[in-house]
């Protein structure tokens, strides 16, 4: 399977002005698509990345590239002062839940300053749109799944904090600056590719490039952490979202805060276990991929859904790719044509 690039992006386009949208992290997985998915649908970007976790391949060729870096404000300012941005887009962040848990300083660091360099400067340039990749980690012990916006939030490691703390940050930018309004967009497991753009990181961590890194030859075979838990095939369920439907989920935001705050979680609507995602793989790529069980890891809840009833009633956003087949097809398709990745 295919995933085009310019899926429903008419539709977009009649819900969304075109404007100029200066987007932090768009060489990365989830800001590559997005800015591929502005521009496709009139926008002017550019894009502000330092390229420590970003590709300079993955960014699209219409979209500006400027390699800076939100630790300094001059370079921010700099930018933002030749674009005159009407929008931001915020993905730029250390996103491992894992270390940083290992290293907090990293995360409450470098996540939370940098935001707050990137803040000021929406300040001084009197952004007035601004949209946050933000994400479902702030509920790390839910009393409800999916997880819904009033879900109380306790942050499950330092990066869910971080991200916590952005918010609350723009709270009260919305609420001291007249000028300003955000949305905030909440998501668990970023996944599959479009035709041009897909999930290349060192070291790969996450489960469905991982998977599929056996097929390729890659990997000997794959791990599962736990099969023991409560759900149907006794391993962990968790929320996929494809990262076309996130990037769209994005756009419809940034034409939805004009006059009010949006926060949103986003969700496909189902979870999928570990042993699904396995033998989803199996299926799409034609491999054994070889399965092994290893000891539960400390932390891993049962099931982690997200619920999108919000964003879909509010904004009529529904995920294209909801089904499993599709998000891993379109990952694979990615990796079959780009087996070195961005090879930058």
């Amino acid at each position: 399977m295919v995933v085009s690039s310019e899926l429903d992006l008419t539709q977009l386009s009649a819900k969304v002005e075109t404007m100029k949208v200066f987007v932090t992290g768009g060489a990365g997985y989830i800001g590559s698509v997005a800015v591929e998915q502005l521009v496709l649908a009139g926008h002017d970007v550019m894009v502000f990345d330092n390229l420590s976790l970003g590709h300079r391949a993955a960014v699209h060729p219409s979209a500006e590239l400027v390699v800076g870096d939100l630790a300094n404000v001059a370079e921010i300012r700099e930018a933002m002062g030749r674009f005159q941005p009407e929008a931001i887009m915020h993905f730029a962040a250390k996103s491992l839940v894992g270390e940083s848990m290992e290293d907090p300083f990293l995360y409450l660091g470098d996540n939370v300053s940098n935001a707050l360099n990137l803040l000021k400067c929406v300040v001084e340039f009197e952004v007035p749109r601004f949209i946050l990749s933000s994400t479902a980690n702030l509920f790390d012990d839910p009393e409800r799944i999916p997880i819904a916006e009033d879900e109380r939030i306790v942050p499950g490691s330092p990066y869910g904090e971080s991200k916590y703390i952005i918010e609350r940050y723009l709270y009260w930018m919305s609420r001291v600056y007249p000028f300003f309004n955000y949305a905030a967009l909440r998501y668990f497991n970023a996944a599959g590719a479009s035709e041009a753009r897909g999930e290349d990181h060192t070291p790969e961590l996450h489960l469905i490039p991982l998977v599929l890194q056996v097929a390729l030859g890659k990997r000997d075979q794959i791990f599962m952490f736990g099969d023991d838990y409560d759900t149907p095939d006794g391993t962990c369920i968790r929320d996929y979202i494809h990262v076309v439907d996130l990037a769209q989920a994005h756009i419809l935001a940034l034409g939805a805060i004009e006059s009010e705050n949006r926060v949103y979680n986003l969700g496909n609507g189902k979870g999928y276990s570990v042993k699904e995602v396995i033998e989803t793989a199996r299926e799409v790529t034609g491999h054994a991929i070889p399965a092994d069980v290893m000891p539960r890891r400390a932390g891993d809840p049962a099931t982690l859904i997200a619920a999108s009833d919000t964003i879909m009633n509010e904004l009529g956003w529904r995920p294209e790719y909801p089904q499993l087949k599709s998000i891993v097809s379109s990952a694979w398709n990615w990796h079959v044509a780009n087996p070195d990745g961005y090879k930058d």
